[in-house]
């Protein structure tokens, strides 16, 4: 399931088949062959089951944030997620567990948090999509990440033909990644989250963070100053949807920050020596995250460089391709990917790979 909401226009139809742009946050994409609404999660698998009945291949779509759909569209169903809510189904005297729709507007969730109260994804704050698709991608930004929260989510398992509740230990969890991730088996429905009772961010993890704040990393802020401020700072960067902003017509974040085995990155230290130490991060196993923002800037595509028909790099964060004219093709922002994508390859030596789910295309 792509993430967040594009909705279409006032007045359109929307099972209009021809209308799948109007889902996407980079307006971008062709029509489906179908296009249906589900607004709970009996209805998300009765209409993935008719589609299946109609041997037809199945799209969910929570909005279109963390998708880029090809020109020639999606010859089969179309599924729109609208489940909405969240309930509380556990509590103590220090945590309450929440169960949330696939189709909750993930913005609207932090906001509901800090507003009781509730610590753990406060720095989340801004981020565009739907409940549904954070543990898919196992979304993070600023410090935190949903896998340190969720507690189980609740799945269809489109192979067996069953709806089962999948603990945290068994969602695969991994930078931008999980078993749902570039999976047609799982259709989520529900995600649980632990959130602690506290008045109280947990501790600031980022640096940017921390400074933007004006406190030390491993300090704790009201939840209202972190959620205000990391706003600030996506909107900074054209990270939080704006109609009237061309920047942020965009899937945010395009490619992933590379994880390097260390000879990988000794040998991308080689090939930079000129430009100083690449910007990283330890992970597991002695290998090293990198800074996509960098090396594309290195390689010589900076903010506002455009590709064919008007697509572009926005010009307040290097990581987000953009559909700036708004006339543009799903081809030629695939073409300006393409183009990055290689040219750091030939500079550094390190390939990037994309962040957003691609539907019938690819760079």
């Amino acid at each position: 399931m792509s993430d967040v909401y594009a909705e279409p226009t006032t007045g359109a139809d929307p099972t209009d088949p021809a209308t799948l742009a109007r889902y996407t946050t980079l307006r971008l994409g062709g029509p489906a062959g179908r296009l249906e609404i589900a607004t709970s999660a009996d209805e998300i698998v009765r209409r993935v089951r008719e589609a299946e009945a109609r041997e037809q291949a199945v799209l969910l779509l929570a909005g279109g944030s963390n998708v880029v759909i090809g020109d020639q569209g999606f010859p089969g169903t179309v599924v729109l997620i609208r489940s909405r809510g969240f309930r509380v189904v556990a509590e103590d005297a220090d945590t309450v567990t929440v169960r949330v729709e696939a189709g909750e507007p993930w913005d609207d969730l932090v906001a509901a948090t800090v507003e009781r109260g509730w610590s753990g994804l406060e720095c989340l704050s801004g981020i565009p999509g739907s409940a549904g698709a954070t543990p898919i991608q196992n979304v993070g930004a600023y410090g935190q990440e949903v896998a340190e929260t969720i507690v189980a989510v609740e799945a269809y398992d489109r192979t067996e033909g069953t709806v089962v509740r999948i603990a945290a230990a068994d969602c695969g969890f991994a930078y931008r990644g999980s078993i749902f991730k570039y999976s047609d088996r799982w259709v989520v429905l529900s995600v649980d989250f632990r959130l602690t009772r506290s008045p109280l961010s947990g501790p600031v993890r980022y640096a940017e963070l921390a400074r933007a704040l004006g406190v030390e990393v491993g300090d704790r802020v009201p939840l209202d100053d972190a959620r205000a401020t990391v706003r600030r700072l996506r909107a900074g960067k054209g990270m939080v949807l704006d109609a009237q902003d061309p920047d942020t017509w965009s899937v945010g974040s395009f490619f992933t920050n590379p994880v390097l085995e260390r000879e990988a990155y000794e040998l991308l230290r080689e090939r930079a020596a000129d430009l100083g130490e690449p910007p990283n991060w330890p992970c597991p196993g002695d290998t090293v995250k990198v800074s996509a923002a960098w090396l594309i800037d290195k390689a010589g595509f900076g903010k506002g460089y455009t590709g064919p028909e008007g697509v572009a790099i926005s010009t307040k964060h290097t990581l987000a391709l953009t559909n700036h004219t708004g006339t543009a093709s799903t081809a030629a922002l695939v073409a300006l990917a393409r183009e990055i994508r290689d040219g750091v390859n030939t500079r550094f030596g390190v390939t990037l790979h994309p962040e957003p789910v691609l539907i019938n295309c690819t760079i």
